[in-house]
Order: C-alpha cells, then structure tokens, then sequence
C-alpha cells in the first residue's frame, strides 16, 4: 500500500516526499505530478528533489518506489482517468495533502486550487476508505487560518475562530479546507500542520522558494523600517517543517490532531534579527520607526506600479503581501510539535544570513541541474 502524496515538486512537498524515502525504507508513495507525459513528470520531479538527493540516489529512490500519477488539482477527479483512479484506489494506505496555491493575491486561483483541488481529494479518499479503510488524511495547512491578530500567542486549540475575519484568498480557501477535510472524512484519522513564516533550512544556505527572501532583503536594505523593534516574527526553517510533517503523518500514534510547525515562544524580535544582521555583515545600521507604517505601506502601492525593469514592482508586490503578517506581532504556540520531536527549531540568526547571501549574490535563483542526457526519463506513469 502507498502513500498518496501532493505537492511533491513544490518546495516543503520536495522535503517532505525525499525524507520519508529516504527514512521510511519500507514507504512506498503515489505522486500526483502535473504533467503531459511521464517523462515530463519525472524531469519535474528531479528538479524539485535535486537540493535533497544525487541523480543516482533520485533515480533509484523514485524508480523503484514511486508511483507517478498525471494529474492536476483544478481538474476533475484530479485529471485521472478511470483506470488511474480505481489503481489510486485501491492501493492508497494514506493521504498526505500538501500541494497548494499560495497566491495571496488571486481568490481565483486559490479557490481552484485549495477548495476545487481538495474536494477532489477527499472524494478519492472516501472511495479508499469505503474500499479497504484507510489509515490516516494528513492536510498541510498554515497558521495564517488564525485570521487577523495583533500582540497574541495563538495555540493550536484557539487558531481557528470563524467570527475573524482572514488576511486573504489564500487564509480564506485553507481555512475552509480544514473544515471540510474534518467534515467529509469524519471516520478517518486526521492529522493537522499548519506552517509558520517558512524561511529557508537551517543546515545549509540555499533554497529555491524566494518569496519572503526578497521581501526580507528589501527589509534589510532599508536604513528605516516601518516595524516596533519588540515585535517578533513567527519564522521557521523548512527542515524542521518537513520533520515534523513526516513524524504527524507517518508515526503510529502521534500526540495531537493538530500541530503548529513554528518558533513560538523562540520566535525572535526584530531588534534580535536587525543586530545579527548587522553582526553579520549584513544590511546597515536601521532605525526603528512605526509610525511610518502608513507611509510605507501606500509607498509600496506606488512601486508596485513602477516598470518591471526597475527592479522595484516585484519586491513590492511581495512586501504589500506579506506585510500584515510582518506587523502583526503574533507568534503561534508550538510546544506540541516539540514534544512531538523532542527539539525545537533553529533560530533564524544561527541560518538566515548565509541564506540572504546565496539568494542576493544568486539573483534569487538556485542552480538548478539539468537531466543527465545519457538517462532516459521515465516511460510508464
């Protein structure tokens, strides 16, 4: 039986698919890749695996314990065909939700993604279950669902509060995947993650999701931010993400139904992060003024309409995306996943700055190795 897993060409999917082959020898999984061919989908998958596996150990890994799947959230039934379901089926022991769309700006494509893309999900998951019984739905979320907050620790227990109003498309559509995951699959083990501020890996600087790097190193290049030295911001490291999604969806009895995959109570202030910038190297010497929270936030409505070429539009977009959730001061409580590990995750200082050079003197791209051509791709889905 195997592991019916999204997202595995995406960035916390990536992790989460090579750790479990890697540490779970015996796993075997079913991977939904969006592709026109099954070479096409393999070529994909080396790409999203390579910072965490060799070619050799990713052909061998994935040739003899993957099962690829052609498919696609926003299409019915995930795209597959009648054969492909009923194999899906009656092999599926697990699912482990991950894949997602994260444009915070777009309800369209959050909501053919997240809502469309789950339902879809959940309805193969019924048919397993009423099929042979199956062992466990672990759904990815995030702890954006907690809607709009301001100066709270958030536990897993008080995050969702239906009368809070959300940040965006993306909280929204998550929000309301939760709930109907719980409500569709009543009878199923489920299992909830919902990720902090994911930003980079504590073991190593590179990464290939640039996002939040660029709207933190528009942050680190400004000599005045916007922001109250005392406020914290909830960041996490994708490695410690990635553990702690695999032990909730792969343990026999793990603690809780719901963790969150955060810093919590660690989560450091901005004045800790602006002085190890500064101890590192990085940045310049900032002063801290909150009062230009206003004035900044309409200046990064007007560079978002500056020319491409400029370089200015994209880093506003992001920051006009993530700056709620820079200035809200919220931190989300995660003594559950410490037990659960037996470890608490890194401290951006002790990581971020090694990850802000590669991205900055990479210009926000990861080196990305092409498929060996003296390899033929995969053939047979």
């Amino acid at each position: 039986m195997a592991i019916f897993l999204t997202g595995a060409t995406g960035y916390i999917g990536s992790y989460v698919a090579s750790g479990i082959l890697e540490e779970y020898p015996k796993a075997r999984l079913g991977l939904l890749v969006r592709a026109s061919s099954p070479a096409e989908a393999e070529k994909r998958l080396w790409k999203s695996m390579q910072m965490h596996l060799d070619f050799e150990r990713f052909i061998d890994l994935v040739r003899s314990r993957c099962d690829i799947y052609l498919g696609d959230l926003t299409s019915p039934s995930l795209g597959l065909d009648d054969e492909a379901q009923k194999r899906l089926i009656k092999s599926t022991d697990s699912f482990l939700h991950i894949a997602a769309s994260l444009n915070r700006k777009s309800s369209k494509a959050c909501f053919n993604v997240n809502l469309r893309g789950t339902l879809s999900l959940v309805k193969l998951a019924q048919a397993a279950h009423a099929d042979h019984g199956l062992r466990r739905f672990t759904d990815i979320s995030t702890v954006a669902v907690a809607g709009h907050r301001k100066d709270e620790i958030v536990t897993e227990e008080g995050t969702i509060d239906w009368d809070r109003s959300d940040y965006d498309p993306y909280a929204r559509t998550k929000k309301f995947c939760e709930h109907m995951v719980h409500e569709l699959l009543p009878d199923v083990d489920i299992r909830v993650c919902r990720p902090s501020t994911v930003l980079g890996d504590s073991r190593f600087p590179e990464t290939t999701q640039f996002d939040m790097v660029r709207a933190f190193v528009m942050l680190a290049r400004m000599p005045v931010l916007p922001l109250r030295p005392e406020w914290r911001m909830d960041i996490v490291p994708a490695n410690y993400v990635s553990r702690g999604i695999i032990a909730a969806h792969m343990r026999d009895k793990p603690k809780y139904s719901a963790y969150n995959l955060s810093s919590g109570a660690g989560s450091l202030t901005y004045r800790e992060i602006v002085d190890g910038m500064e101890a590192a190297g990085i940045g310049m010497r900032h002063i801290f003024a909150p009062r230009l929270e206003g004035p900044f936030a309409r200046t990064v409505d007007a560079l978002m309409g500056t020319p491409r070429k400029w370089g200015a539009s994209l880093p506003a977009s992001l920051m006009k995306v993530f700056l709620p959730y820079l200035t809200n001061n919220t931190v989300f409580d995660n003594s559950r996943i410490v037990e659960e590990l037996g470890d608490t995750p890194r401290p951006f200082t002790d990581y971020g700055f090694p990850l802000f050079r590669f991205a900055s003197e990479g210009n926000f791209t990861y080196p990305y190795k092409p498929w060996p051509g003296a390899v033929s791709p995969r053939q047979v889905a």
